[in-house]
């Protein structure tokens, strides 16, 4: 019996905190409503504060405690992670209160939603490219502010994403066997990521995909598609001097220049015909 009393209770409790809020939204006590509202709000309870806000939004509307009200409406979607209209209400809020105390704040806050819309690197980065924007956009509409460092941040991961999405897709390339197109993705990174610290490897990466696509062409575009690896390989040697990985960069341009005397003496051999 008191297992079957402990079960209930819960229940019980959830069906007394249903009754008390239908009585709140009931009330044609505004004043009331509002005092339960910022209860709920504290309390973290954003559902039944985000219910009751938005129920005294036409009430309160002009009044000054519209600002308040519209300020933790826009929280409480937010905190329950409905970030696509918490974008909507922190950009409609700076432009209902452009000279607000807490415009800063605001400001930031809608940056930071396209931030947290960031999907996994594998999806679609336009809210990550966005964020990086928005972001930016901040720091220069406030430079002195405190949430700069956290808006660099910000940026600084956002890049990180998109520089991982660009080497997923390179490195899809390289494993399909298409290694053109991955010598030219791999190559695009580091124009795109120039300060990235896997900036040798990329390069490592551009050389083997070149050597990969003359190793598997035809035999009369051989020799220039191996010229293409030396010459990349004297770019990673200029950019990364220091490499750890230029040895193994060096093996693809030694295996190339070799090749390169073999077709060229095959054509000796071989002289072409009249």
């Amino acid at each position: 019996m008191k297992i079957f009393f402990a079960l209930l209770l819960p229940f019980l409790m959830l069906s007394s905190c249903s009754n008390q809020f239908n009585k709140i939204l009931k009330s044609t006590d505004y004043e009331y409503k509002f005092k339960k509202a910022d209860e709920y709000y504290a309390n973290k309870n954003y559902r039944n504060a985000e219910q009751l806000y938005q129920e005294l939004f036409p009430v309160f509307k002009g009044s000054d405690k519209f600002e308040e009200l519209y300020y933790k409406y826009a929280y409480c979607s937010y905190y329950q992670k409905n970030y696509l209209d918490a974008e909507n209400l922190f950009k409609s809020y700076l432009g209902v209160f452009p000279n607000s105390s807490k415009a800063e704040e605001i400001a930031y806050m809608h940056a930071y939603t396209f931030y947290k819309q960031s999907p996994n690197v594998e999806l679609d980065q336009t809210n990550t490219i966005k964020s990086i924007g928005m972001m930016q956009g901040f720091i220069n509409s406030y430079p002195n502010s405190t949430r700069d460092t956290a808006a660099n941040q910000i940026i600084t991961k956002c890049r990180d994403k998109l520089e991982e999405k660009d080497y997923l897709a390179a490195k899809l390339y390289y494993n399909l066997q298409l290694y053109q197109a991955a010598g030219i993705y791999f190559s695009n990174l580091l124009l795109n990521y120039p300060e990235s610290p896997k900036g040798d490897q990329y390069m490592l990466m551009v050389v083997k995909s070149y050597y990969a696509y003359a190793n598997t062409s035809i035999f009369m575009k051989q020799e220039e598609r191996y010229g293409k690896v030396t010459s990349e390989y004297y770019d990673f040697a200029d950019r990364f001097p220091d490499s750890k990985l230029l040895k193994e960069a060096e093996n693809y341009k030694n295996l190339s220049q070799n090749n390169i005397k073999k077709i060229q003496d095959e054509q000796i051999k071989t002289p072409a015909k009249l």
